[in-house]
């Protein structure tokens, strides 16, 4: 029961112009996402992180370093393709503004399980590989560190919508209902009986109550205590 931080990667100049970066090289973080990623990374730096598992792309490696270069360890870095972004075929490079007049826009939009992108991927294959090394990298960090393991994959806002909408037990259709924001984090608890969604789209807040969790399949009836306050400063 390990416990994985899913974390957007910052703003990108793409994002900034309105543009559908897809897989395309080079597209790199701008001043508000390098920002946005540091400041992801100073909220982590109280969680002693075993891994940082990062998309093979520009934007999410320089978020993920932001990340690194805050823990005092040296957690592991691999990068996974299967954490890249999806593949939009021909709609790759094109503004929002214009795809959002195609056909295909409305299916994405409220029936994204049978959407098939022109000369790409299928959004349903997206969801079952992102899920699946989702999965993969969380039993692998609590098999060698121990249930209280607690990591983070550094990914894009689709993939990150359809892992969340696994979690919660929604069928694809519905993962348009989730807002995944630039440098955002969400945290996912898999246990052996259903995965606990602790948080979404989160940019603010104390995460030092990750460095002590303890695992728990069951859900507390009446929603429990919640987490120890975090201390007061000067304390």
């Amino acid at each position: 029961m390990a416990t994985v931080i899913l974390v957007r990667h910052g703003r990108t100049t793409a994002n900034a112009s309105g543009l559908l970066a897809g897989r395309t090289p080079g597209v790199s973080l701008d001043d508000t996402g390098r920002d946005q990623a540091a400041a992801a990374g100073d909220r982590l730096a109280v969680v002693p992180l075993v891994g940082v598992v990062s998309s093979p792309l520009e934007r999410c490696r320089q978020t993920a370093q932001f990340i690194l270069d805050r823990q005092k360890a040296a957690p592991h870095a691999p990068v996974d393709d299967d954490l890249t972004e999806c593949d939009y075929g021909q709609w790759q490079g094109g503004t929002l503004a214009d795809l959002a007049k195609e056909d295909l826009w409305k299916v994405v939009q409220s029936q994204p399980s049978a959407v098939t992108f022109p000369g790409g991927e299928s959004m349903a294959t997206m969801q079952a590989r992102s899920v699946a090394a989702v999965r993969r990298h969380d039993a692998a960090f609590e098999a060698e560190h121990g249930p209280g393991a607690v990591w983070a994959a550094v990914s894009h806002g689709d993939i990150i919508k359809s892992v969340l909408a696994d979690a919660l037990g929604m069928h694809l259709d519905m993962f348009q209902r989730i807002d995944v924001g630039p440098a955002s984090l969400s945290i996912v608890r898999y246990g052996p009986g259903r995965p606990t969604v602790h948080a979404t789209n989160t940019d603010s807040g104390d995460l030092s109550w990750l460095a002590a969790v303890h695992g728990q399949d069951d859900a507390p009836v009446g929603g429990g205590a919640g987490h120890a306050a975090p201390p007061a400063q000067g304390a």
